[in-house]
């Protein structure tokens, strides 16, 4: 398949599961009908006998998950950036940072895509249906467009996500400045250049194209990489727009200092006093140094946030406030998850690493079990799982979202091999519990995208090719590196 094609149309089928997850929890004998268009056209529970046209699914299912927060690019550096180089010693965020800008400044449309598809083929078999792409790597190395097209790069990675089988999500991004005082980008974010008017357009641009699977929304770098009147210029232009909204935000320590400093309030903080800016469309991207009465006016607003525990451990951001966000104003505040760098590409390790924070942070086991739905959840990995669930799917598609394995929504599904050794002799009732805390394994025997198997057998059909071509992509670019090294640059 030419990795800019369309899948090919899914014929009406019948699908059979002994249980499924289903309106927040197990449901049994369970009978799902795909469309021609992809989407449910029937779920049914109780179905004790498989109907004669169904195909028996061999595990119990789950929805997949949405990845609500990647930089694709940055899977090309993924393990290449564990060391404290040149006598250093302190290592964090902005030192990574640097060596970040040194891969993003070289990178192709070529190799992004190859990096983008071999990224996508690992997020499918870490439980992950669908991206949302925070993309900000969007010109050549000197700023300027592409001259064939502007979007050369936004159309590698949805080329990628097709030839996948990934369903994405676009979010081209406001960026213009270097920080709070730096009102100029540095030479080596020249590439990374958009200002309001233009992150519309491509956002627009990308809509029209209707290309398979591929949504779009809009992004704003960052409270220090965008002037207040572009963030509300941009509002401005996605008024009436049902489309998600993301930004980073509150990263780290330093972030909300500067913030402070330059505009008297803390990051979320000014966000929420900007009147009628924060809606249901917003996602906060990683949030983690806030307060309470920041955390309240997040719920108020009914926004989202989207924790992305791996990259925060990996780049030592630190700990969010789990418990508050989860029982802020009873759930109001859509959680979701990201693999962000990409050092981690499934999304147990993302709970699993979510809740283990906690346990170090407060000194105790269970942190997130709670009040949910009206009654307390003893799991953790429940609570978190139903959470993110519905908070990803208001990530990737704003207030557009409709909930999972309901009529119309999209058909994807994982199947849980329960022959995987973590997996073996657990009950029923402690799936999630050992899918989430367990040890680490192949579990998705089986992953359906849009009413396509794109996983069968732990298999995908694509793969051997794709791994292919990335390998080249990174000899390509880490030879470049070795060889600026070697002449000093």
């Amino acid at each position: 398949m030419s990795a800019a094609s369309a899948p090919p149309a899914a014929p009406e089928r019948c699908l059979w599961a002994q249980r499924a997850w289903l309106g927040g929890g197990w449901a049994e004998q369970v009978r799902l009908r795909i469309g021609a268009d992809g989407c449910w056209n029937e779920i049914a529970a109780g179905i004790a006998a498989p109907p004669a046209d169904a195909t028996l699914l061999h595990g119990p299912v789950l929805p997949g998950l949405v990845d609500a927060h990647s930089h694709a690019f940055q899977r090309a550096f993924a393990g290449l950036a564990e060391r404290r180089e040149d006598g250093r010693r302190h290592d964090d965020f902005w030192s990574w940072r640097e060596r970040m800008y040194a891969v993003a400044r070289r990178i192709t449309p070529e190799q992004l895509r190859a990096i983008a598809a071999q990224l996508y083929i690992e997020l499918l078999q870490g439980g992950y249906t669908r991206v949302c792409e925070f993309h900000y790597l969007q010109h050549r190395e000197d700023g300027t467009p592409y001259a064939d097209d502007p979007l050369a790069l936004s159309w590698a990675l949805a080329d990628a996500a097709v030839e996948a089988g990934i369903g994405l999500t676009l979010l081209p991004v406001l960026y213009e400045r270097a920080g709070f005082d730096q009102p100029a980008l540095r030479a080596e974010q020249a590439r990374f250049r958009q200002g309001a008017d233009a992150t519309w357009d491509a956002c627009r641009r990308i809509e029209a194209a209707r290309r398979p699977q591929v949504a779009a929304g809009l992004a704003i770098h960052s409270l220090r990489a965008a002037a207040p009147a572009s963030i509300l210029r941009l509002r401005q232009l996605a008024e009436g727009w049902d489309g998600p909204i993301h930004i980073h935000v509150a990263e780290q320590q330093r972030e909300v200092e500067e913030c402070l400093a330059a505009t008297g309030l803390r990051p979320v903080q000014w966000l929420a006093h900007q009147p009628e800016l924060l809606d249901a469309r917003w996602q906060l991207v990683h949030a983690t140094h806030v307060d309470a009465d920041e955390i309240d006016a997040v719920a108020g607003a009914r926004a989202g946030v989207v924790l992305c525990p791996s990259t925060e451990a990996n780049l030592g951001d630190g700990i969010t406030d789990l418990p508050g966000w989860l029982d802020a104003r009873d759930g109001a505040v859509r959680l979701s998850i990201g693999s962000d760098s990409n050092v981690t590409r499934g999304w147990r390790e993302e709970l699993r690493w979510l809740e283990y924070g906690q346990r170090l942070a407060h000194r105790s086991r269970n942190v997130a079990p709670g009040l949910e739905l009206g009654r307390h959840c003893a799991s953790g990995a429940e609570r978190l799982y139903r959470r993110v669930l519905d908070g990803g799917a208001a990530a990737a598609f704003g207030t557009r979202a409709q909930r999972t394995f309901v009529r119309g929504a999209r058909a994807d599904l994982l199947v849980v091999d329960t022959r995987d050794p973590s997996l073996i002799g657990i009950p029923g009732d402690h799936l999630l519990d050992a899918l989430v805390f367990s040890s680490p394994g192949r579990p998705w025997r089986d992953v359906l995208v849009g009413g396509r198997w794109i996983v069968r057998e732990h298999r995908h059909a694509h793969a051997a090719a794709i791994a292919g071509r990335f390998e080249e992509a990174m000899e390509e670019l880490w030879s470049a590196d070795r060889r600026e090294a070697a002449a000093g640059r």
